[in-house]
């Protein structure tokens, strides 16, 4: 299952492996979640700067060069801009930054650079200058955001000579405040609060491809919905809809997010290849709209 990202050539997998985790993998390991990638259809891995310290991207070249994957077969998109304490989209720091990337990465450039989260100092002149040096280098090829609202995006837009290819956002069936505050237009309810200036539809309008993070969890601090007392009626929900289907609860909340018409791509963080091939057997599920819209409900949401 392949789609466009953002308005690029490029042809990304719809589901795509978040390697943070990828630093607590031998290089065995590691080569045996890039062989399940391989063999599932998993093109696009994405990375950070931080994750592991640099280490996961080290760690996901060894296993790459191991198995003689060719750089052409795969999209490598990796963040940069969070430091110790701070957020620093500085041009210096971007610089050097997308330098220790590619050396860890062992490759001469990335597809998608991604700012990691916003910064409230950024001066969109710089990042505009750092990206034009970036992409004339041959370095990156595109670029995009992370957990940005549209009045950011669009600020920095207006600097730069080519459309933002992605936004990562937080999306799960127990963590959805981007559809809520849509669906309660007007209505005086905590649902209707709109958090995030309708990114959702930001993205939809400018073609930026929603990138959605941390697909099982409620949020950071509540972690992993299936065994949270709270969600009981979703995990429920979602299994009733495995059965019927005949794949995982995890497939289920894959497929719920990819049947939604933004096109968005979800960023999967397992580094068990059981689990990887559970949920993409995501490709199997064909949602109407009345069963997204049940397992919407069934995570505690009220229609108006």
């Amino acid at each position: 299952m392949l789609q466009p990202i953002g308005q690029t050539n490029l042809q990304g997998s719809r589901v795509a492996l978040g390697c943070m985790r990828m630093a607590s993998l031998d290089i065995e390991q590691a080569m045996t979640v890039l062989t399940a990638c391989q063999e599932l259809g998993i093109n696009f891995f994405d990375h950070a700067d931080i994750y592991g310290g640099g280490e996961s991207e080290r760690r996901f070249a060894q296993a790459q060069k191991a198995l003689g994957i060719k750089r052409e077969e795969i999209i490598l998109q990796s963040k940069c801009g969070i430091r110790r304490g701070f957020f620093d989209f500085s041009k210096d720091h971007i610089l050097s930054s997308i330098d220790g990337i590619l050396e860890r990465l062992e490759t001469d450039y990335l597809d998608i650079l991604a700012l990691h989260r916003p910064d409230t100092l950024m001066e969109p002149e710089e990042v505009a200058e750092a990206f034009y040096q970036l992409k004339k280098a041959g370095k990156v090829k595109h670029f995009g955001v992370s957990n940005q609202n549209p009045q950011q995006m669009a600020l920095l837009q207006a600097y730069l000579d080519e459309p933002l290819a992605v936004n990562q956002l937080q999306l799960s069936p127990a963590h959805t405040p981007m559809i809520d505050s849509g669906l309660n237009v007007n209505i005086l309810n905590q649902a209707g609060v709109n958090r995030d200036n309708g990114v959702l539809e930001y993205c939809r309008l400018n073609k930026v491809t929603i990138q959605a993070w941390s697909p099982f969890q409620v949020d950071l601090a509540k972690g992993v919905f299936f065994n949270h007392p709270d969600y009981q009626d979703l995990v429920a929900t979602l299994d009733q809809y495995a059965q019927q289907f005949g794949v995982s609860r995890e497939a289920m909340v894959v497929a719920w997010i990819l049947r939604h018409p933004a096109q968005m791509q979800v960023l999967i963080g397992s580094m068990n290849p059981d689990r990887i091939a559970n949920m993409m057997q995501s490709k199997y599920v064909d949602l109407s709209r009345e069963d997204w819209y049940a397992i919407y409900r069934s995570a505690g949401n009220v229609l108006p």
